[in-house]
Parts: C-alpha cells; structure tokens; sequence
C-alpha cells in the first residue's frame, strides 16, 4: 500500500486518479476488515438473560458488555433473552437469533424448565439440539446452568444437574454450572438472608447489585473463552 501511494506520486495527474479510483475499494476492504474485528456475543436465555424487572443499562448483557470492554476486549453484546422463555423456546428461534456476524454464544436456559418441574429429558434434548447447531456454526459457546431444585425429589433433581456437565463435555465447550454463582461469591455465603440484599422483591431475580456480582463472577470466564 506504501509503494502504491509512493508510486501515485510520481505519475500524471490521470494516472493518480485512476489508481486513486483503484485503491478506494482496497480501503474500504481494510477498513470493513477492522471493523469485523469486533467479537460479536450472542446471550439466548431467559428473563435472567433479559434484565427483568431493571432499568435500562442495568441488566446481564449491558453490564457484561461493560465489563468485556472495561477488560479491554473489543465485543458487542446482543441480547437474545426472553422472559419466561424455556429451553424449547429458546431452541425455537435459535436460527434467527444468530447472524452471520455473532462469533461466540452464551446459551443461559432452563431455569424456566426447573421453576415448571418439565421433564428433564426434553430439557436436555432442546440444549443438545442447541449446542448442536451452534458447534457446527464454528462458534465459541459457554454453558451456563441453574442447579435443579429438591422439591421434585432427589432422581428429578439428579438428572436435571447432570445436563449441563454432560452436554458441555459431549459438546467440547465451556461450561459454568451455575448462573446465580456469583451472587454466593459476592455475599460471602449461601444464606439466602446473605444474598437478600442481592435480589429483586420476588426472590428470583437479581437486582442491578446482583448482576454486577453475577457478571463479575461470570466475566473472567467469558474473557478466558475468547482468549482461548
């Protein structure tokens, strides 16, 4: 490219401009180049995912969009979370969810699943069926999971957990068992009197406060991901 311009320099005015003309779609090849460099992430997950019940710029994928940039990484979060969504929903509208341009994919369901007591076989199924599609694209992905609940008992609860572990390692990607972790590691415990302060009113979801630990926690190994 130096040469060229060196080059242009030295012919008649006609010659410069007919390299000039030349050169300007090789300048926008570099420069449309540079601007693909932005690593394009893909959050599909439920309301969790979506930032119920926070102001704008509170939720997960803001606050994990800041993070990622804080930590000096060039990303663009896109939030694909739907309140109240399961795993077959998210499987539903997978396809348009990702673009042509999205380079990694968190995939963050089943706590809908968990809080219906569905079967943990099609919950499994609908995340293979994901995680399926997603390797196949080229994409990073990181897992992430909720713990099954004890009220369906010990074998619902058992087959619900072993999910997340097994697609990871049936899939070769990333995995993090526990979505709320964070908000343990942040309270120091957990008591869930610890993690109160931590939660909106119904108990469920985190609070902007929340999500910062949440994110915290989860952050480090999304950053580790793309820098694998």
């Amino acid at each position: 490219m130096v040469s060229a311009l060196r080059l242009a320099c030295c012919l008649s005015y006609g010659a410069r401009r007919a390299l000039g003309k030349a050169l300007i779609p090789l300048l926008f090849a570099i420069s449309g180049a540079a601007a693909a460099e932005t690593t394009e992430i893909v959050a599909l997950g439920d309301s969790l995912t979506a930032g119920y019940g926070l102001a704008e710029g509170e939720g997960f994928v803001p606050q994990l969009q800041g993070w990622l940039v804080a930590n000096g990484l060039d990303v663009r979060v896109v939030n694909a979370g739907v309140s109240g969504d399961t795993t077959a929903g998210g499987l539903s509208r997978l396809d348009w969810s990702l673009t042509p341009e999205t380079d990694v994919l968190i995939v963050a369901l089943g706590g809908n699943d968990l809080l219906r007591g569905l079967d943990p076989g099609m919950s499994r199924s609908n995340l293979d069926a994901i995680l399926t599609t997603a390797t196949a694209r080229g994409l990073k992905v990181l897992l992430v999971g909720l713990p099954g609940p004890a009220n369906y008992g010990p074998d619902w609860k058992a087959e619900f957990d072993a999910i997340f572990p097994d697609l990871a390692a049936k899939h070769g990607v990333a995995m993090e068992p526990n979505f709320m972790a964070g908000l343990a590691e942040a309270a120091g415990g957990t008591d869930p009197a610890t993690i109160r302060p931590l939660m909106q009113a119904d108990g469920i979801h985190p609070n902007s406060e929340g999500v910062k630990a949440i994110v915290g926690y989860l952050g480090p190994k999304l950053r580790d991901l793309l820098a694998n």
